[in-house]
């Protein structure tokens, strides 16, 4: 009966909403132009994908020590912290790790655009930056130096990737009052208090003098777009040289037997990338081995082989022949 309580409430303002509608259509249609535009504007704005809004550079030291870029973007799907005690919502993806001549590893990070906007300011966006940090510290279980920069691109690797990472980022629930476990986070308020200290650059973190006792400081909220997880296709490449032993063209062959038509694959190249996704059997993230001209690059697929040829000319400019 109670369940019937709350659908009937929920029809008669559903109702109430229409009439109301109804009679601004009829009186005031201008007004319910600008009314039904601007609910037009905000679910666009909403359904929005991330935007790439900085990319920064540090260095993993433990357990094992790389290069580390941490993707900071914007997405209006990320809510805003209620207030400035409240936890800062975030979202995060996996950490994705490259194998090349100097392997390193992205973390995407994605805030509310209000967020973002508080650290223009010089001072708070070091802060900002610091949570980041520390989040990723406690997150992917690493240690890192204490010490970052600002890259000069907004965007480590591509569009396409990042956005697939936050989109597919494993939910995790934030934890309840009862079994939170001791995690050192921060508020907005408490950014203003993280200090550097002067010679070695290292960071007094939210250590227990500066955190009040207070579980879910930061919270980290799941996408409700995760697909189902795809497996990696087994795939080949290939680097064609010349009799002087420069790399020309790079050739990538990836069996895809599940798949029966070429639109069901969705390709995206980028100079040092490649990321294939015929959803939801197979999703390839591969690190080039060398820089390649994406718009020259060309793809093929053959039907009765389950298979997909990827060709991408080697980026020419300023290269020297390598030795044998």
């Amino acid at each position: 009966m109670e369940a019937l309580g709350c659908s009937e409430d929920v029809l008669a303002k559903a109702s109430q909403v229409w009439t109301m509608l109804d009679d601004m259509a009829e009186n005031s249609p201008e007004s319910y132009r600008q009314f039904i535009q601007q609910q037009l504007d905000s679910a666009k704005q909403y359904y929005a994908p991330p935007e790439p809004h900085l990319c920064l550079e540090a260095r993993i030291l433990e357990p094992t020590e790389n290069r580390l870029f941490v993707n900071l973007c914007s997405w209006n799907k990320v809510p805003p912290p209620q207030s400035q005690s409240d936890p800062v919502p975030l979202s995060a993806g996996k950490m994705d790790t490259f194998a090349k001549s100097e392997p390193y590893s992205i973390v995407d990070i994605a805030y509310n655009p209000s967020v973002l906007e508080q650290g223009k300011n010089p001072s708070e966006e070091d802060r900002l930056i610091r949570l980041s940090l520390k989040f990723i510290e406690e997150r992917y279980s690493v240690s890192l130096s204490p010490t970052y920069s600002v890259a000069k691109h907004k965007l480590k690797g591509s569009l396409e990737r990042m956005r697939h990472s936050l989109r597919g980022g494993r939910p995790t629930a934030p934890p309840s009052e009862k079994n939170a476990p001791l995690r050192k986070e921060v508020t907005l308020d408490q950014l203003r208090n993280i200090t550097a200290q002067e010679e070695d650059s290292s960071l007094t973190l939210l250590t227990e003098k500066t955190l009040p006792h207070k579980p879910c400081l930061i919270e980290e909220i799941s996408s409700t777009e995760r697909p189902e997880e795809p497996k990696s296709p087994a795939y080949e490449v290939t680097t064609r040289k010349d009799a002087s032993g420069r790399a020309l063209q790079l050739e990538v062959r990836v069996e895809v037997p599940e798949v029966r038509c070429v639109s069901e694959c969705n390709l995206s190249i980028s100079k040092d990338d490649l990321l294939m996704e015929c959803l939801p059997q197979y999703r390839l993230h591969l690190s080039l081995p060398e820089s390649v001209e994406e718009e020259a690059a060309s793809a093929r697929f053959f039907k009765k082989k389950g298979l997909l040829l990827v060709t991408m000319p080697v980026c020419q400019q300023n290269r020297a022949p390598s030795a044998e």
